[in-house]
């Protein structure tokens, strides 16, 4: 793949002769990343395709509303994790879970997950993320995984820096605790 320049590729995304081609790239480019922060959150593989492509088709068709100020990762992720939280959420009410019980039921559907493919150590490490809450999950997934710095973080969130600070920190103390007593 070329070099990416976010800036042409959004000044082709505003130009409709080159917009389906630019916005090609977008989803060539983003989607590994939203489908693993989309799948860390715990949807199945097949809920997390449909949530990326309902974050694709939500971002195709607000693409008029996207202001260039912003990242169009922020802007992407922003999306994905709504569509993530909103379906997690639809998913919870229609079982009738509390957010306790919701967040363990999805740490324990990874065992039975065709898509899992890793050792014992991995599968209590993925538990333990899944047992976190949903805002320190997807803290520390954004921190950990995607590797971002906490200012990318609050763009996305709209939350302030120190507050992603505690809330990470308080994520990796939860799956230390959770991986020293589960072994």
């Amino acid at each position: 793949m070329k070099d990416y320049n976010e800036a042409e590729t959004i000044r082709q995304l505003q130009t409709p002769q080159t917009q389906r081609k630019a916005f090609a790239e977008v989803v060539n480019r983003y989607s590994r990343p939203l489908y693993w922060q989309i799948r860390r959150m715990g949807p199945s593989h097949d809920d997390t395709n449909d949530l990326l492509q309902n974050t694709f088709i939500k971002a195709w068709s607000n693409l008029e509303s996207f202001r260039s100020e912003a990242r169009l990762s922020t802007w992407l992720y922003r999306i994905a994790l709504n569509e993530t939280l909103n379906f997690l959420n639809r998913q919870r009410a229609q079982q009738h879970l509390s957010i306790d019980d919701a967040d363990a039921s999805l740490a324990n559907q990874l065992e039975s997950d065709p898509y899992f493919d890793g050792d014992e150590t991995q599968l209590r490490f993925e538990q333990a993320i899944r047992r976190l809450p949903e805002k320190q999950r997807m803290v520390f997934n954004l921190k950990y995984f995607q590797e971002m710095k906490y200012e990318e973080i609050a763009d996305i969130t709209g939350t302030s820096v120190g507050a992603l600070k505690a809330s990470y920190h308080l994520a990796v103390k939860k799956i230390e605790d959770f991986l020293m007593t589960t072994h």
